[in-house]
């Protein structure tokens, strides 16, 4: 599933040049954005993977990830189709800047992420579509190490950016019963 930032006027004219580019090359024309994940906030892993698994039949997981700098643990899943992928985040830490979310109960369904070939080039196509920054850019431990960065909508959601083309989750089989 994919979406391009900056639709054509014109239906009838040819999309953006999508073709392949350095990576301090600066694109010149919108820039093509892929959904990566549904961001999901839990007060515990465990608990998250377990209502998933039930509820919503999400049998396919990585491993968890904790990430010191980001202040979150994080597993990703999805269903064997591998249609839709969720991310679970609790707090790691003292200081996680989710503690409040998980306090209040706002903002649990808590954002749709990105997959950007340029953090900086979607950023500007963000900005001029009136979203905000909700911080700096970071690494994140659950993408080797590549940048990630938040914004807020004006619709009121929140928009996650990952400067990592082509990422694909390593998602472990399910067990089987006998294996449980």
């Amino acid at each position: 599933m994919s979406l391009t930032a900056g639709v054509s006027e014109n239906p009838g004219a040819p999309g953006p040049d999508l073709r392949t580019r350095e990576d301090n090359e600066q694109p010149s024309s919108p820039v093509a954005l892929e959904l990566d994940h549904l961001g999901l906030i839990v007060p515990d892993i465990a608990a998250g993977r377990a209502f998933l698994e039930t509820s919503l039949g999400i049998t396919h997981w990585t491993p968890v990830t904790n990430d010191p700098l980001l202040g979150v643990a994080v597993q990703f899943g999805s269903t064997p189709n591998r249609l839709l992928t969720y991310e679970l985040i609790a707090p790691f830490g003292d200081s996680s800047p989710i503690t409040n979310a998980l306090r209040t109960g706002k903002h649990i369904l808590n954002h749709l992420a990105y997959l950007t070939p340029h953090l900086e080039a979607s950023g500007q196509h963000l900005r001029s579509t009136g979203c905000i920054p909700a911080g700096e850019p970071k690494p994140a431990v659950a993408y080797e190490g590549r940048l990630i960065q938040f914004w807020m909508s004006p619709l009121r959601f929140v928009i996650e950016l990952i400067e990592k083309p082509g990422h694909r989750h390593p998602f472990n089989a399910p067990a089987t019963s006998a294996g449980k």
